[in-house]
């Protein structure tokens, strides 16, 4: 089951973090991957620990330019055909919203989720004419809830949900499903180094009483990805250990 055989995936923000997991995940079920990535050493050295045949592709995905060409470069690495893509990357620029500057407003709209749009305009093209595909985003627990201080992210993950919905509607009828997964919080460099204490006051807002692993997150978007998965569409999957029961 899940099995991604012969399938194809571009995945962006793949090189750490959640994205390294779901790309993980991808490949160990089969699929053929194009990783994306801003850090272009970081990107290729993550590509080595996926063994195989697998394809880097840096990309810079605050430049619309270069948003555009990502989709058509992924084609051609992947032998002409993409199947499934994963829009993970994404940027914060935290602030309280009176305080907040139009720059840290622009830069994650612009990373988030028009850069999201761009990639799902592109990849739609060549999935429409197989009439099969798969796209999936990664929003956030915040997109539902919000959070002080994450007005722009809240507003971006938010967005994708709607976006999703819409093309999802658009795209049913040619065999191409569009979803979304939501991490709640989820364990990582960025969380290893809080306080003890500021861990235990975020492990007790989750009735699961602990922290996400990316390899949860990694499960949501194979199912997804996977041919079983053909008949959810329009939907967001949360995974939040019922942080935040949607």
């Amino acid at each position: 089951m899940f099995d991604l055989s012969g399938m194809t995936a571009l995945v962006t923000g793949a090189s750490g973090g959640i994205g390294s997991a779901i790309a993980a995940a991808l490949a160990g079920q089969g699929a053929r991957l194009a990783v994306s990535g801003s850090n272009e050493a970081k990107l290729n050295a993550y590509r080595e620990t996926l063994g195989g045949d697998h394809v880097a592709l840096a990309c810079d995905l605050s430049d619309a330019a270069a948003v555009d060409a990502l989709v058509p470069r992924a084609v051609e690495a992947l032998g002409g055909r993409i199947d499934i893509l994963v829009n993970n990357a994404g940027v914060t620029r935290d602030n309280l919203a009176m305080r907040m500057k139009d720059d840290e407003w622009s830069d994650v709209i612009r990373v988030n989720l028009e850069a999201a749009f761009r990639l799902m305009r592109a990849a739609a093209k060549p999935m429409m004419k197989a009439r099969y595909g798969r796209v999936i985003s990664i929003t956030s627990v915040v997109g539902t809830t919000g959070n002080p201080g994450q007005a722009n992210y809240a507003a971006s993950k938010a967005g994708l949900v709607g976006m999703s919905k819409a093309l999802a509607q658009e795209l049913a009828s040619r065999n191409i499903t569009v979803n979304c997964v939501a991490p709640g919080f989820i364990a990582s460099p960025m969380t290893d180094v809080l306080p003890d204490a500021q861990k235990q006051a975020l492990t007790a807002r989750i009735p699961a009483g602990k922290l996400g692993e990316g390899a949860d997150i990694g499960a949501a978007v194979a199912y997804l990805a996977s041919r079983e998965a053909g008949y959810v569409t329009g939907q967001t999957i949360h995974v939040n250990g019922g942080m935040a029961m949607i």
